[in-house]
Order: structure tokens, then sequence, then C-alpha cells
């Protein structure tokens, strides 16, 4: 869980902080000098139109995160009343409308994991959640048209980017309505919570000037807004993506393992960025993560350390152990006989596997055991891929056919592993999941 931990810098060291570490790309003229005054509340919205955050939600996480660090007060607000109609920002198509009750269970779900990066509570720094459907959802129309909708002419909001990208394909008035709703949230916590400042990525950016604008001409107030850029790997493509789509907060729906691994997996040229963006560790640290890269790339030093701050701030630190021995068991740094049977059962979810056969003990031979399997197409096959040398049992390779399978590895578990890729489990059938 985290800490509230106050930087040293305080409130005018936050727009500093943010751009050394890549998180700023648009801020609202004087908010330096309304930053120096000293503390000041700030919010980010975030969308419940799914059941778990994703890791494209971090940066405006990591936003939250750093003004609760410089002494800010963040407060987080669950669209369970925009949530319903759906942000068209970033989107080439409207989204289907959800339930009350659907949107209300997965603002739920995010809350957990938003205690993973803020700490909550009732002191004057601590975070706050809320959700817009406590003002939204009984938002009378006329009133809302009068108060709100006449300080918008359709120039304006048909200059911003969220509504320029969907005019071609096509854009609802549902979604069009969108910016004055979060514009209308914008004025509702400035009014009720003196909260002075959005966060969030640039393509937020035309939303929040529009709720700085409601609230100069409805309240006559000074507010502020954050626009971090929108992260891409070092191909282009769009950060948090994977070939098997998104990778989610949500161990359910991504597994700690993958997830450690799409951290892992990062190309060289982004790890320092990403270390920069989504842990704390200082300037000199990640400087010389660096450095150890460049002295033995080989050894991936930066994206370990990214791996494991990102697994444990996300899934906690036991699993990010499991998680690490695992991968270490995979790729030949810890003897597979020295994992606990947590591990296996970890792996069991990751690699293809199969229960041992009924009556199969240490003294069956391989040969047996694998022609049971859908590892190799027939005995055959398993004699000369022994032959040959290229199957190994429990990190061991095996010299005959007619070898035992031996002693079972913690929790009952086999893995065989044919060359550098193929790897199977055998586990016992009385080990459900």
């Amino acid at each position: 869980m985290p800490g509230k931990h106050v930087d040293r810098n305080g409130m005018a060291g936050l727009l500093p902080e943010l751009a050394w570490r890549g998180l700023l790309q648009e801020q609202t003229p004087g908010l330096a000098e309304r930053l120096a005054r000293g503390p000041i509340t700030g919010y980010v919205g975030f969308d419940p139109t799914a059941r778990s955050l994703q890791v494209g939600n971090l940066v405006p996480v990591m936003l939250l995160a750093h003004l609760q660090r410089a002494g800010g007060k963040p407060i987080v607000v669950v669209g369970g009343g925009t949530g319903m109609i759906g942000d068209p920002s970033g989107k080439r198509d409207e989204r289907p409308l959800l339930e009350t009750a659907e949107v209300d269970a997965n603002a739920a779900r995010q809350r957990a994991q938003l205690e993973r990066f803020l700490q909550f509570g009732s002191g004057p720094g601590d975070a706050e959640m809320v959700n817009n459907a406590d003002w939204l959802r009984d938002l009378n129309l006329i009133a809302f048209l009068r108060d709100v909708g006449k300080h918008f002419t359709l120039s304006y909001m048909l200059q911003k980017e969220s509504v320029k990208a969907r005019m071609e394909a096509g854009i609802s008035y549902t979604e069009f309505s969108y910016m004055l709703l979060q514009a209308y949230d914008f004025l509702h916590l400035y009014q009720g919570r003196r909260c002075e400042l959005q966060l969030g990525g640039s393509d937020q950016w035309g939303n929040i000037t529009a709720g700085i604008e409601l609230i100069r001409r409805t309240a006559g107030g000074d507010a502020h807004g954050i626009a971090a850029p929108l992260l891409t790997t070092a191909s282009g493509s769009k950060f948090g993506k994977t070939a098997g789509g998104a990778v989610w907060l949500d161990p359910e729906l991504t597994s700690p393992y993958q997830f450690y691994q799409f951290w892992l997996n990062a190309d060289d040229a982004s790890a320092e960025g990403y270390l920069k963006a989504f842990t704390f560790k200082g300037a000199d640290e990640i400087a010389g993560l660096m450095r150890a890269h460049r002295d033995d790339a080989s050894g991936r030093t930066p994206h370990h350390a990214l791996a494991r701050d990102m697994t444990e701030r996300v899934h906690g630190a036991e699993a990010a152990e499991r998680v690490i021995q695992a991968s270490h068991v995979i790729f030949g740094k810890l003897e597979p006989a020295a994992a606990p049977a947590a591990v296996w059962e970890m792996l069991r979810g990751e690699l293809p596997g199969a229960p041992l056969p009924p009556g199969a003990g240490p003294a069956t031979p391989i040969v047996e055991l694998l022609g049971s399997t859908d590892l190799v197409t027939s005995k055959g096959e398993a004699r000369r891929l022994i032959q040959q040398g290229g199957l190994y049992v429990n990190g061991q390779r095996v010299p005959s056919a007619t070898s035992p399978i031996g002693t079972p590895l913690a929790g009952g578990y086999y893995w065989v592993r044919s060359g550098k890729k193929v790897q199977y489990l055998l586990y016992p059938p009385l080990t459900g999941r």
C-alpha cells in the first residue's frame, strides 16, 4: 500500500518533477505562481465502463500520486454519470451505454486498484473519491442548458480535438455533450471542494480548458490544468497494448506473470522513460540503472527493476516474488527444484499442461508419460526427441527413453521442456483449480 510522502520542494517542485519525468506537456498560465503559494486540490476523472483500469490509465494516476507527494490533495472522480455516456476523446466509435449497476460495480473495483497508488483518508492531504453520478444523474436538463450550455458556442466546441477527430465518422449529440458535463464536474468540485486543478492526458486538454472557462464565466474564479503527453512505444504504437489486447491491473484479466512480462519486455529505447513516468525512483537511481544497462545490455537491469517495481505496486510483494521466481525458472536463472509449489501453481496458469495419467509415479518411464500427452504426437516422436538430446524434465536432460520421470517438483509438478520454447507442465490430478 502506498504511504503519503511529501517531497522536500513541496508544491513549487511539482511542475519540475513532472517535467523531468516526461509527464508534462501542457499547463495553464500562472500555475507555477499558484503552486508557489501552497497546497492545491486537483482531480482526475476515470471512466468506469470497464471492470478494471489498464496500464494506459497509469499516467493520470501518477499525476495524482505526484500531486499528493508534493503536498496537494488528490480527488478521484469516478465517472458514474459521465461513464453512462462515454468520453469521445481518442475513440473512433461510440461505445454502448452501460446500466447503472454495472457502472457502479466497475467503479468499486477501480477504487481498490487506485489504493495501490494513493493514500485515501480523511486528512487534509489524503485522497478522496467521489462519483459524479451523485450530481449528474438527477441534473435538470433545462437548468443545465441555461446555466452551463449557454456559455459554450458550437464553434468553440467544434474546435476541440476530441470532437474534430470524430466529425467525419459521426458523433452523436450524447457524446458531443460530454465536454459540457466534464466542464460541469470541474465547476461542481471548484464550488464544493475548492478544487482548482484538473489533470489528465493530452487528449483531455480540450475538456480541461472547457472546465476552466466555465469556472471563469460562472464563478469568476481562477482554475488550472495540467496535461501529460500520450505515451507511445519506441515503434510509435499505443502504450499499454499487446498482441493479446490491453494490459489490465485486475489479476483475473491480466495475470501477475503476464503483467511482469509486459514491463520486462519493454524495448530498450522505452525503459528509461517508463522508469521515470511510472516509478518513484529518483534521477540518480535511474541513471545508475541505465549505466548498468550500457555496461551489460544482456542483463536488462533497468527492465528488471521496472517490472519488479510495477508488479509489487499493483499486485503486492508476495505475488511479485512468485512471478520473479517463475520468470527465473523459465529463463534458467533458478533451479526448478528450488522453486516453491506456489511458483508452479502460478505457471500452471501460463503454460500448457495436463494432469498426470492415473498410476504415474517417479518410476514411470518418461517415454510412457510423454506418449499420453499432447506434447508429442507419438511415443516414437518422444524417443527420437530424447535420442537427439532435446528433452528436459525438471531442468535435467533426459538420457534415455527408459529413464524414469523421477521425483516431482514442489507440489507434485513435472516441468517438461523441448528446446528453448516448447514447455509443458504435468500436475497431480487432485490439484484442482
